[in-house]
């Protein structure tokens, strides 16, 4: 009996992990790039009772082995593509595919995100919203009547007195062999790491990366309603857990009234 509350125990902790996931992904069904996660189970040790039987058939053909529950052992991420809105807004961009815009943080490393919502410094470089400038950087003059931003990243400005729009930059996405691997910062960001492999650095558009499109956001990949069926099954597998705690309890105080 003993075995079975530490069992349920257990089970209760893991469905408690799903929940909590669940509500962080239900909390970021609005955030733009967000990437949904789930939660990876493994079940734990057996212990083997009694072996099976050996070729002379003297023995049970099979062996008895009693479990010890299951255990979270992972977050995975899934890149999915997030839908395209529209926001009209020409330092919105959206990656249509594969790969992260690189971003260069203030100890010189490099982190990465699918969140295409920028802006301007007051100097003219193209920031995220928390104050992170693209790598390579991209400047826009003071006095530029608007910005372009092509599909394979090139990103042109209209000046006074010039009749052709002027380059100013190139924007570079990176792609990963193995983007589950990546290690989410929170604000958006990932960062590389041994699971994820190195970064694959090209235009948009070449080595299977993705375009970008302008004057678009992409949306998270959380799909609502998805959540909340699992979100229902992860409790009623934590009301059964919880059910068999209560089950050992009634059986120890059965047997502590045998004696009576």
């Amino acid at each position: 009996m003993l075995r079975a509350l530490r069992t349920a125990a257990l089970g209760m902790s893991a469905q408690q992990t799903s929940v909590d996931n669940t509500a962080n992904n239900l909390a970021n069904a609005n955030t733009t790039g967000f990437k949904k996660a789930r939660v990876a189970f493994q079940d734990l040790l057996y212990q083997r009772v009694r072996a099976a039987g050996g070729e002379d058939g003297t023995a049970p053909p099979a062996s008895l082995q009693m479990g010890h529950g299951a255990i979270a052992v992972a977050t995975v991420s899934t890149f999915t593509q997030g839908s395209l809105s529209e926001t009209g807004n020409a330092l919105d961009l959206a990656v249509n595919g594969s790969g992260f815009f690189a971003l260069q943080m203030p100890d010189g490393s490099r982190s990465y995100t699918r969140d295409g919502a920028f802006t301007l410094t007051a100097d003219g470089t193209m920031v995220t919203q928390s104050g992170f400038a693209l790598d390579p950087g991209i400047e826009v003059p003071p006095d530029a009547l608007d910005v372009q931003v092509q599909a394979d990243g090139t990103v042109r400005a209209r000046l006074p007195g010039e009749p052709e729009p002027v380059e100013l930059g190139q924007i570079e996405l990176a792609r990963f062999q193995n983007p589950a691997g990546l290690r989410a910062l929170g604000g958006n960001l990932f960062v590389q790491t041994d699971r994820s492999g190195e970064p694959v650095v090209a235009p948009p558009g070449e080595d299977g990366l993705g375009t970008v499109q302008q004057g678009f956001l992409e949306a998270s990949n959380v799909d609502v309603v998805q959540e909340m069926v699992d979100l229902i099954a992860s409790q009623r597998a934590y009301e059964l857990n919880s059910k068999m705690v209560q089950a050992g309890e009634e059986m120890l105080q059965i047997a502590n009234g045998v004696k009576r």
